[in-house]
Parts: C-alpha cells; structure tokens; sequence
C-alpha cells in the first residue's frame, strides 16, 4: 500500500497516490472524450471546459455525499470536511452533481446534451478504472477476508487492518475478525467504557512488528475489491464504446430498425451495467454499513448495493425515454460551426 507517493523536495509536500491516480485517469478520460465529440461539436474547447466543470462538480459532490454517508467521523471535526487529500470519496455522489452541473452547461452552449453524455458515458468509465486503481494503493473500499488466490494483505494500521480488529456494528458484526494481544493498543479512559486505540507502528517492539508483519497478528488476507472494480470499470468502458459504434452504425442505414440506437442509449446503458455491477461487487466488500431506512430496497445491503438498484431503473427508464425520441439532425454551416441544434438533446 503507497498512500503516499513521494515528497516534494524542499517544501516537503506529500503527492498522494490517490490523487495521482484521480489526475491520471481524468486526463485520460477528457483524452477519449475529445476524440469521440467530433461529430457532436468542432470546437473542442466546449468539450474540455466540459470536462473541466464536471471535475470540479464531481469533486463536491463526491465529498459531500461521502460527508453526509459518514457524518459521524465530522461530527467533533467539521474542519475536515474540506481535507480531500485525505481521501473519503464517494463516486455516485459525485456522478449526481457532475451531470446537474453539465445539463446546465451544455444547454448554455446550444450543445447536444445526449450525444454528449454517450461519449461522457465512455470518459467516465474509463476515469473509474484508474480511479480504483487509486482506492487500492490508498487501502480505500477493501474486500471481505478471503483464501481466494488474489487475495491481498493490507498493511499494519491501514483502514482493513483496523477493521478487523474491531467489532463493526454497522455491519452487524459484533466480534472483531482479527484478534490481538491487549499490548497492541493504548486506552482512553473518559465517562464511559474505556477506548482501544492501537497503537502507531512506530511505538511496536521489534517483536510486535515481526508479529504483525509476517506472524500471527499479520492482517487476514481480504478480496482486492479495488482491482476488481478497476478491471470492471475498464470492461464497461470498452462495451460501451463498442455499444456507441453499434449505435451510430445502426444511425447510418436506412434498412435498421435502429433498436436502442438513438443518442442517450449508451449513456442509459453505463447506468444499468454499473447499477448491476456495484451491486454484486458490494458482496465482496467489507468497508461500508448495511442500510435499513425507508429509503432502502435491498434491506441489509449497503448504500451503494441500494443506489445501484437505483441507478439500473433509472438507466432502464432513460433507455426506454430516448429510444422513443426522434434524434434531429445537426447541420454546419460553411465555417464549420453549428448552424442548427437538436432541440430534443
């Protein structure tokens, strides 16, 4: 686990990992996103402003939604709800706001906003793909214990380890996975049961560090979640890319039926697809509490299995909506610049 990749020389300025791969992934994103926009738009300045607007909507809204999720952690600290470098993102949140933000946006410019968000749809998606690879070096959204062959061990101190060696309520566990000896932890003593606070790695003895280096205190191997995301945002990413050429190709022939090929169909499908994936891939996951409120669908699955039932309804709804829309044609005029615009976008 790197959280942190280096330090900048003489201002001493950590570069962490996660953010890193925020950067990384976002420009390969906005990178795709320009080459698929040609026939949406010839000045791609729109398009990168575009881009530009939804990272910063996306950053708010992920903070925000993460915030509220886990208000308790802010609560004797608000403070800390403006540290993003310390990670404690939520992607679905800062989907939410992302899209507020560019419908807003595009309608200001006279841009298509379905043919945008079909591309957008493809960005994203491959955006998530390095943005996971992030939580992974951060120790972010970890898996369940598991013997499984790519099972990973989490370091000493890191968010898994001290998941398991605490009891989690929230997610109906009462007993700690991972048992340690009570010279591990320091205790605060106050008005009520006294707090286990593990100790930092530096205060171990040489023997406890080998103990939770390679004996038994080492941390319970877990499911690399992270990667696994990773591998499904990428998946998605190259199906709906795959499902857009099909879209435009079907556009092109008079003889198609044209069946879920009008402009909004890809973005539609990028709902369902992750909807159903982060809903089963939250099985494998250890890090977030299981939901019970009026709200809930799924009770005892987690926000996000929630939202993901959400979102495949929607992405079902929006599918069915646009396919019944009638694209109109977008014509240039001699200086290669939109002349007139689909008004149904």
């Amino acid at each position: 686990m790197y959280p942190e990749l280096f330090k900048i020389p003489y201002i001493d300025l950590p570069v962490p990992t996660y953010g890193l791969m925020m950067v990384i992934g976002f420009l390969f994103a906005v990178y795709l996103i320009r080459r698929l926009s040609r026939d949406i738009t010839p000045n791609l300045e729109f398009i990168t402003n575009a881009c530009l607007y939804s990272l910063i909507a996306g950053v708010i809204g992920a903070r925000l939604f993460y915030v509220v999720h886990y208000f308790d952690q802010f609560r004797d600290r608000p403070a800390s709800v403006f540290a993003v470098w310390e990670g404690g993102l939520e992607f679905l949140g800062g989907v939410v706001l992302a899209i507020v933000v560019l419908i807003f946006y595009l309608r200001w410019h006279k841009l298509s906003i379905r043919r945008y968000f079909d591309v957008l749809a493809i960005g994203l998606m491959l955006g998530l793909a390095f943005g996971r690879i992030g939580c992974f070096l951060k120790g972010d959204c970890f898996g369940r214990p598991s013997k499984v062959p790519l099972a990973v061990r989490f370091p000493y101190g890191s968010d898994p380890y001290r998941s398991q060696v605490y009891p989690n309520l929230k997610r109906n566990r009462p007993e700690h996975q991972l048992e340690l000896p009570v010279e591990f932890f320091n205790y605060s003593y106050g008005d009520t049961v006294p707090t286990r606070l593990l100790k930092p790695y530096e205060l171990l003895t040489r023997q406890q560090k080998d103990e939770v280096d390679k004996g038994k205190c080492r941390i319970l191997p877990v499911h690399p979640t992270q990667l696994y995301s990773s591998v499904n945002a990428a998946v998605l990413c190259l199906i709906l890319y795959l499902f857009r050429r099909r879209a435009q190709s079907a556009a092109k022939s008079k003889n198609s039926k044209k069946l879920f090929a009008k402009p909004g169909c890809t973005f539609a499908l990028m709902f369902i697809l992750y909807g159903i994936a982060r809903f089963f891939l939250e099985f494998l996951r250890d890090d977030n509490p299981f939901e019970y409120g009026w709200w809930v669908m799924y009770k005892g699955g987690t926000v996000s299995q929630n939202l993901g039932i959400y979102l495949a309804i929607l992405g079902v709804v929006l599918m069915v909506v646009f396919q019944k829309i009638e694209p109109k044609v977008v014509v240039l005029n001699e200086n290669n610049n939109i002349k007139t615009e689909d008004k149904n976008s």
